[in-house]
Formats: C-alpha cells, structure tokens, sequence
C-alpha cells in the first residue's frame, strides 16, 4: 500500500529510505574526519589514511547512490534523466570499490608489516623459518604485495566506469527513459550481466575476503589488538550484509524490506568501526 507523499514524489518507504541513508552518509564523514584528523595526526601512521580514506569513499558512493535513487528519477522520464542515472550509477559503484582498495590497504600493512617489526617477531625462529618468512616480508615484495591488494579493486571500479550500458542498464529503464530509441541489452535471466559479476560474484568474493582476514588477525593476535580486529572483522561483514541485500531487496522489488534493513544494518557496522578503533593503545 503506498503511502503518503514526499516533495520528491517518495512513498513513505522512500523517505525512511532516504533519511537512514542520510544519516549513514553524515557517519561515513564524520568517521573519515576522526580517523585522519585524530588518529592519523597523533600517530602519522599511513594505517589511518587508509582507514579514514575507507569511509571518505563509501560517503561519495553513497551521494551518488542518493542521486540514482532518489534524486535524478524526479527529473522526468526521458532519455537524460536514463543517462544520468547511468553516471551516478557508474560513479556511485567505482567509489564504492574505491573504498575496498582501501580496506585492502589497511590489511597489505597488517599482513605485510615493516622489515624491522618481522625482525623483532622471528628473532627466536630457525634459520629455515626464518628464511622462509623474511622471504615474504622483503621491502619489496612487501611493496608489491600491498600495491598488489589495492590496484585489483581499483580495476574493477575504473571496469564499472566504462562498461557499456547494456552491460549495466536496469532493464526497465528502456521502458521508462529509451521508449523511442531502447538500448539492447545484455542480460542474464532479465539481470544485466555487468551487475551480475559486480554485485553477485566479485562483491561476494570480497565480502568473504576481507572480514576473514581480519578474523584470522584477531586469531593470531591478543589483548586490545584482538578485539580490534574481531570488532573490524565483524563490522565489514555487517556493512557488506546490508550492500547485498540492498541489491537483493531491490531485485526482488520488496521497497519496505528495503527501506530499513540494509541502511540500519550499515549504521551499526559503522559504530563497530568506531568501537574497534577508538581504543587509545591503537596507534
């Protein structure tokens, strides 16, 4: 049952919507000002630019996911408004992925750590251990490692800025914006195959990927440390939750799921962030 309406045409579905991703976006920069105006400016560790860089990013994501949403739709059905749509699509989806070459960042440090700490870490160790290890942990390979990390998500996101838009147009779109001149596409059961690899099969990879890491880095780790990583760990599963089923909820047309669940979820990935940050022994 619709109901009232919103200045933007919004049900009130829409603008609970609206108004929790508001509130998400206004975390994502406050929690990007904390890391790099608090945290990075005590310790001049590159650590929190990366972390503070995470939020910075999902915050521009998260504007231009507002705009496709909510914003540019008003702007009347017509070919523009259809290639608009695209843009902040396009744009919204490359930040996103922006903001995961950052958590990768984060984690190349903690895998691949300064020479000097391994030294201090496997002083103990045999001399085939330890050769084995310092292997790994060479100044150069390390830098490799890391670049490595970051530059993949970065490719996908530069891929998802120039795919054609048969590769990535809502199907229904040609129906409501391309009715004269409707853009072929390229779909997998009515699903555009460039969404289809984005957000159900190289998402999920990382969606798995990254709190993994820093579950098994809680595993190897104790005390503050531990719970840091455990807390991180947690809060990118949640946060990658609510970004699939955002999508989910969306395919399966279900707008009052939508609304509440993926946004909320979201926020609360975001105060554990802060949680597992705050800690005054993390430098």
């Amino acid at each position: 049952m619709a109901g009232a309406e919103f200045p933007l045409n919004l049900t009130n579905w829409d603008g609970l919507e609206l108004m929790l991703y508001g509130i998400v976006l206004g975390y994502n920069v406050l929690i990007f000002f904390y890391f790099i105006f608090i945290k990075y400016r005590n310790s001049k560790k590159l650590y929190w630019v990366f972390f503070g860089c995470i939020f910075l990013s999902l915050a521009i994501g998260r504007l231009f996911f507002q705009m496709y949403y909510f914003f540019v739709p008003a702007q009347g059905e017509n070919p523009i408004t259809g290639q608009a749509l695209m843009t902040c699509y396009r744009l919204a989806t490359f930040f996103t992925w922006i903001g995961i070459a950052c958590a990768l960042g984060v984690l190349g440090i903690l895998l691949f750590p300064s020479i000097l700490d391994k030294e201090r870490e496997i002083n103990e160790q045999n001399k085939i251990k330890k050769a084995i290890i310092m292997f790994f942990h060479n100044d150069t390979r390390r830098l490799v490692y890391r670049v490595i990390m970051i530059i993949i998500p970065i490719i996908v996101g530069i891929i998802a800025l120039v795919l054609p838009d048969s590769f990535l147009m809502d199907p229904d779109f040609n129906d409501s914006y391309f009715i004269s001149d409707p853009i072929p596409l390229v779909t997998v059961f009515n699903y555009p195959v460039g969404r289809l690899w984005l957000n159900w099969i190289l998402l999920p990879i990382l969606v798995f990927l990254i709190p993994l890491m820093f579950l098994l880095l809680a595993y190897k780790t104790f005390g503050v440390l531990r719970k840091s990583y455990l807390l991180n760990g947690i809060a990118f599963l949640i946060y990658f939750a609510g970004r699939i089923l955002q999508g989910a909820f969306d395919s399966l047309e279900l707008p009052h799921m939508r609304a509440y669940i993926p946004p909320l979820l979201i926020i609360i990935s975001l105060i554990l962030f802060v949680m597992a940050n705050s800690v005054s022994e993390l430098k």
